[in-house]
């Protein structure tokens, strides 16, 4: 009896012990993943590149691989657990194929969700920083998760988007952008002399040292765009970088608004002309 005692003692602290190594060991593996993989995700970065979409999209594919990489290993390390102190697995299986069967019939949503995350990765259709617009809300990518994106709008709301939902993304800042600025003249403006000031002014800006690296590309003149109510529309494209879009819009409206001012260019206001019935038209109002 003293014996089966004592190697009753001794099994549960081999299990005993060997449940803290297993522990130990997943706590290491789990510390080193999130600790190097950083380090590794920079060097791929250096290696292929050091553009910032290139980065964003491995960061983001990092981030979810790390998420799926560690819940497996909680898993099988609490398996692992398990079948050091005897505890029959075979319960747990049983439920994981209930499970599975359940999630099969009854949650397809789910299985949708996380298919469509996959392939956005994948597909690299839009990353982390992004600023995109899905499922008719806009706003910067904050997260990427396989059943959900999260986006930031500029109210600074969270909106929480399953992606299977996603059936269109509009990516604003993949690859390059292009900022189209439309400017109004009044009609008695000679249109020539106007479309010359435009493009000389936006010339101009992409000259400037503080903008010369956030235009990527000469600015593209497209001409009368519009013979609207009040004024002739005229176009003009700017070619940037994804992020700087905005920027570079406000910056080139300031810019132009105070060239067309000082040609003595006037960027008219919407009026109208009043006919009183059985008389003379009233002056412009």
């Amino acid at each position: 009896m003293f014996v089966a005692a004592s190697l009753s003692e001794n099994v549960t602290s081999y299990a005993a012990i060997s449940s803290y190594v297993i522990v130990g060991l997943v706590l290491v593996a789990t510390w080193a993943i999130t600790r190097w993989g950083h380090r590794a995700v920079d060097r791929v970065v250096e290696r292929r590149g050091t553009d910032s979409e290139r980065r964003q999209r491995i960061s983001t594919l990092w981030i979810v691989i790390r998420r799926v990489t560690l819940v497996a290993l909680w898993i099988l390390g609490l398996l692992m657990v398990l079948s050091v102190w005897d505890i029959s697995i075979a319960p747990l299986l049983a439920v994981g194929t209930v499970v599975g069967l359940a999630l099969g019939f009854g949650a397809q949503s789910l299985v949708k969700d996380l298919i469509a995350g996959f392939f956005i990765l994948v597909e690299n259709q839009f990353s982390i920083g992004d600023v995109v617009e899905i499922a008719g809300t806009s706003g910067t990518v904050q997260d990427i998760q396989l059943r959900v994106t999260v986006l930031r709008d500029l109210d600074g709301k969270a909106h929480y988007i399953p992606n299977g939902s996603i059936v269109v993304a509009t990516n604003y800042t993949q690859d390059f952008a292009t900022a189209v600025i439309d400017i109004g003249v009044s009609y008695d403006t000679d249109v020539d002399f106007a479309m010359s000031t435009i493009l000389d002014e936006a010339e101009a800006m992409q000259a400037d040292e503080e903008w010369q690296e956030s235009i990527l590309e000469t600015p593209q003149l497209l001409g009368v765009d519009e013979l609207a109510d009040s004024a002739v529309v005229i176009r003009i494209l700017l070619r940037v970088v994804p992020e700087q879009r905005w920027a570079v819009r406000r910056e080139f409206l300031r810019r132009v608004k105070n060239r067309l001012d000082a040609a003595g260019i006037e960027i008219p206001f919407p009026h109208r002309t009043l006919v009183i019935k059985g008389g003379e038209p009233a002056p412009g109002s």
